[in-house]
């Protein structure tokens, strides 16, 4: 379905803030620049705008085709990692450069444990975007005033911990909880769900992970889906302290939603060997 009036500066703000707090994800697109291929084409408003959405659009860029076009360009956007920029869309009578921006709500952290772990890690993910949930069954635990950073902070039964808590195909799960019973319970409940979430870590140490793994794997659940659980969780940092154990699985959530090697970059881009110590031609 599309709406090809005009869309109005204000309503496109107030579109990409409905997308931004959990509404279906949108693309603006702005005419920027436009370069005709005869001095005769009409050319497309300045700043003329649109939103694009996964199956209809609102606004126009002044031409049918250029809209079609760019629509195909925002859901592009809109399907890739996230990314604003400018864009080159060719008509018959010219090419716009247009700049598409995708919305997307912010990416859901549910932390299921609030002990000393947790803490860190709901700080370290509020200030990389996400969105903090945080579950423990214990009340002294289960608090604001620890929590200061989280959207959310429940009270969870770990028979069903994620009752009232939407898991999907954008949520990050970190499963930090007391004992190696209330990991399995979560992670058997998350993996029995038709849809997986992008990441899933759990604490632990070799011998409790392997316990976990194992149990899940007669639990008759697909082996693609285990291999996808981060365990142990975090990157090889040599973590020891609840903050440092933080930063190791905050880097890992980094590293999925947005992708790399893990590696330093100091040897991925060797800037000394290559361009300071260059060998003698």
């Amino acid at each position: 379905m599309t709406d090809s009036g005009p869309l109005g500066a204000a309503e496109a703000v107030r579109l990409a803030r409905e997308a931004l707090e959990g509404a279906e994800p949108m693309a603006s697109v702005t005419v920027v620049e436009w370069r005709p291929r005869a001095t005769a084409a009409e050319a497309p408003a300045a700043g003329a705008r649109m939103a694009v959405w996964a199956e209809r659009s609102r606004g126009t860029l002044g031409d049918a085709g250029l809209d079609a076009r760019a629509a195909d360009v925002a859901r592009e956007a809109l399907a890739g990692p996230g990314r604003a920029g400018s864009h080159e869309v060719e008509t018959e009578s010219g090419i716009a450069v247009v700049y598409v921006e995708p919305h997307h709500p912010p990416p859901e952290l549910v932390i299921v444990g609030a002990g000393h772990i947790a803490r860190p890690l709901c700080a370290a993910g509020a200030m990389l975007g996400f969105r903090v949930t945080v579950l423990d069954d214990r009340p002294d635990f289960a608090t604001r005033e620890r929590f200061p950073e989280a959207a959310e902070v429940r009270r969870a039964d770990f028979g069903d911990p994620f009752h009232g808590v939407p898991i999907g195909r954008q949520t990050y799960l970190v499963l930090v909880t007391r004992g190696h019973k209330y990991d399995f319970e979560a992670l058997i409940d998350v993996l029995r769900r038709p849809e997986q979430p992008a990441y899933i870590g759990m604490v632990g140490s070799r011998r409790r992970t392997r316990a976990a793994l194992e149990q899940v794997v007669r639990e008759g659940i697909d082996p693609a889906r285990i291999e996808a659980v981060r365990a142990p969780i975090g990157l090889d940092l040599h973590a020891e302290t609840p903050g440092e154990i933080a930063v190791a699985i905050a880097a890992e959530l980094v590293l999925v939603r947005r992708g790399g090697t893990g590696r330093p970059l100091r040897e991925t881009e060797r800037v000394y060997e290559r361009w300071i110590r260059r060998p003698a031609e």
